[in-house]
């Protein structure tokens, strides 16, 4: 079977652009082939800085006939309606077509319509350009007087096709002023002269030769490996960045593996300066001491060209720019430094945070306040929390994070030891972003906690209250992330939150800063003060006390805000336990216990629990055949209630029992409903589930025994109020009617 390739040729490619485009390029090809009748085996597709490339193996010399059969009007229809089904079948005559026969629609004309295979290089020569045309870039130019948009300026075009045992056929099209051909070139300055090829293999082979290495995933390696090899020789070790590898794999061809060094004086900037700095501008790789783990006065790069001089002058001219920019940073360092950190948040008060959320000063006091109320539930020292989250936005006016944005928290704590904080209270500044994503570190710190906390707190309900809610894929505020970053903290270091009223102490500040006096300020807090926030209910009815006292703002208002937040951190916790191998369904189970209780479920760390008990519960052959009797006994409650346009809730009559098996399961049924009501108020989980499970026997032999429906009104209500109970104790636990399967 006959082989494709295809190679793109341009100026350079951004190296941040190649990985999609190559995959780009091969679906946008294959997809076609195989719309038109052509199938392939393999597809691999490549880029290097200049060039695109695509290779497909076993595709057809030709598409195979087809023959399609077209239904028309009826024998005797109108003129019209025979000339368009002429028309669009192809055919010249009516007597082309054949007559079928329907024993109900009678005769209608049928067209047979026999399409011929057509041949592999027309059909390619006929996508390959339209794939160009079309081809989805970030962004794209124009150059010249043509038409044709590119990434780059383009320079070539090679389309070649045939069996991997003959000479191939150069596949002819012209786009933009290129047409194809066999010709390519190597490395723009150690093989500049163009050359032909005939297949992939000879093309691999001669790009070699031409310095030239095709396949991006070798590049990293050998990168990795040059590096590491020279790094040792020195006794040293590079320090590890897959992110910069894939960045310098796009940027060279010919990989070559260098090693400068920088003035050791510059060690006495922050390693994570020295690092970004060499990183950003150089896209070089610093290297450390493994004895010590620390940063050593030398950095890796990587040319695209082998230099008659192995390379002295590419590093002395990367080491000038290192050394001028290390420089800069220095002098950045040691500014900042000088200002004092409660001097540098005054800046603050100038900066916007949002325009409906205020100034970053009014949010940083928020988050103080709410941190120094989450300090006791975390085991944080109150004032630390509270000095920790005054500064954490300090360093966001200093010169280094201006420059740097990346580095803002871990330059915050280097000028906080700096001028003698505490170190809780430095790491917390560090800390309070965290974590940023999913492979990201959670704080365990207690002061890191409380202000990581109330920092992302602060973002999602403040966000919350002006109507800035993702939606769909949008979410430009990372709220979706600061409330995965809550559930991670919250599970991780095993807390106990009630997130309700919390959202709701929020809302109100939040509310109040737009335009509320200072006494019902005072009022908010002070119904904070004399509560404990671990107490839900009672935390939330004191503040909306406060709120009827001074008439604003709604607390409906507010409560709907708190349980839409809610809400949301239910789906957000489905994502995390979906992760980690848990069903959704039943944690919409337990969140729905808020409904049939009137006890908001949000507390994140009892949920879990509860859905882990549950789910080793349904593991089990009790848990199973219990749910199918809770499903059983709802779905007859739900008929009867609404054929009889009535609730059969209610304890039945002990006394109006018709049969042995209505008055054991009742029993067995106020005996698991006690203990599972002991077993949950413990928080055991497990022993609740172990109580409901004494429920199976009993429920199955009634169902086996006891007709529900019967004759007797009387009779048929009582059995209908014991299926009530049946759910109404297995719903202590979880809101059985949630889950599926």
């Amino acid at each position: 079977m006959p082989d494709l390739l295809l190679e793109l040729f341009s100026e350079e490619i951004p190296a941040r652009m190649q990985s999609r485009a190559a995959d780009d390029l091969r679906k946008l090809v294959t997809d076609a082939l195989v719309e038109a009748g052509l199938v392939y085996e393999s597809a691999r597709a490549f880029a290097t800085p200049r060039r695109l490339a695509l290779n497909l193996s076993g595709v057809p010399p030709r598409s195979p006939d087809t023959r399609e059969e077209r239904k028309g009007p009826r024998v005797g229809a109108p003129d019209k309606a025979i000339e368009g089904f002429l028309k669009a079948a192809g055919l010249s005559s009516i007597d082309e077509a054949k007559v079928e026969s329907d024993p109900k629609k009678g005769e209608f004309y049928v067209a047979v319509i026999d399409r011929p295979g057509c041949p592999a290089t027309e059909i390619i020569a006929e996508i390959v350009p339209d794939v160009i045309r079309g081809f989805p870039w970030p962004k794209s130019m124009r150059w010249g007087s043509g038409s044709l948009r590119w990434v780059r300026p383009m320079q070539s075009i090679l389309c070649v096709f045939g069996p991997e045992t003959e000479d191939t056929e150069v596949v002819d099209f012209e786009i933009g002023g290129l047409r194809s051909g066999r010709t390519t070139r190597g490395h723009r300055f150690m093989a500049p002269e163009p050359f032909e090829v005939r297949r992939y293999d000879d093309y691999v082979e001669k790009l070699e030769k031409a310095f030239v290495v095709l396949d991006p995933e070798r590049r990293r390696d050998i990168i990795r490996t040059d590096a590491k090899t020279l790094a040792f020789a020195r006794g040293l070790e590079v320090v590890e960045d897959e992110a910069l590898v894939a960045e310098v794999a796009g940027l060279v061809e010919w990989p070559v593996v260098l090693m400068g060094d920088f003035d050791p004086d510059f060690l006495k900037i922050p390693p994570e300066v020295i690092r970004l700095t060499i990183r950003a501008n150089q896209k070089c790789f610093v290297v450390r001491d493994p004895k010590t783990g620390e940063l050593a006065p030398n950095y890796v790069m990587v040319s695209n060209l082998v230099a008659e001089d192995c390379g002295e002058m590419i590093v002395d001219g990367n080491g000038r720019v290192i050394a001028a920019r290390l420089s800069d940073a220095r002098f950045f360092f040691d500014t900042d430094r000088k200002t004092k950190l409660e001097d540098a948040a005054e800046k603050l008060a100038s900066i916007v945070f949002h325009e409906k959320l205020g100034t970053q000063a009014e949010r940083v006091e928020r988050i103080a306040r709410l941190a120094g109320e989450l300090a006791p539930l975390v085991g944080a020292d109150e004032e630390k929390a509270k000095r920790a989250a005054r500064l954490a936005k300090a360093d966001l006016v200093t010169e280094m994070v201006g420059e740097f944005p990346e580095l803002q928290g871990v330059m915050g704590r280097y000028y906080a030891l700096d001028q003698g904080e505490d170190v809780e209270v430095a790491d917390a500044i560090r800390d309070h972003y965290k974590p940023v994503g999913a492979g990201d570190d959670v704080p365990t710190a207690p002061v890191s906690v409380a202000v990581a906390l109330a920092e992302k707190l602060d973002m999602l309900v403040g966000f919350w209250a002006i109507d800035e809610k993702p939606t769909g894929s949008k979410d430009p505020y990372a709220l979706r992330r600061a409330a995965l970053g809550i559930i991670r903290i919250v599970l991780e270091n095993g807390l106990r939150l009630h997130l309700r009223p919390i959202f709701s102490i929020l809302a109100f500040r939040i509310e109040s800063e737009r335009g509320a006096d200072e006494a019902f300020k005072q009022q908010i807090d002070a119904a904070v003060a004399t509560r404990d926030l671990s107490l839900s209910s009672d935390t939330e009815q004191a503040i909306y006390d406060a709120i009827e006292r001074h008439h604003q703002p709604s607390a409906e208002v507010v409560s709907s805000l708190a349980g839409d937040l809610l809400d949301f951190f239910a789906d957000r916790l489905k994502v995390q336990l979906r992760e980690d191998g848990a069903r959704h369904d039943l944690v919409d189970a337990v969140f729905g216990l808020g409904e049939t209780t009137g006890q908001p479920q949000d507390d994140l760390l009892m949920i879990v629990r509860r859905v882990e008990a549950l789910a080793a519960f349904l593991d089990t052959e009790d848990g199973a055949s219990l749910l199918t009797a809770y499903r059983r006994a709802s779905n007859i409650l739900r008929i009867e209630e609404k054929k009889d346009d009535r609730s059969y809730t209610g304890y039945p009559d002990a006394k109006a029992f018709a049969q042995d098996e209505e008055r054991t399961l009742f029993t067995v049924i106020e005996e698991v409903a006690s203990e599972v009501e002991g077993a949950v108020r413990s928080e055991d989980f497990a022993a609740a589930m172990t109580a409901l499970a004494k429920l199976r026997g009993p429920v199955d032999t009634f169902f086996d025994e006891v007709t529900v429906n019967a004759d007797d009104p009387a009779l048929r209500e009582n059995r209908l109020r014991l299926l009530s109970q049946i759910r109404a104790a297995m719903d202590r636990v979880a809101d059985f009617s949630r889950i599926s399967g």
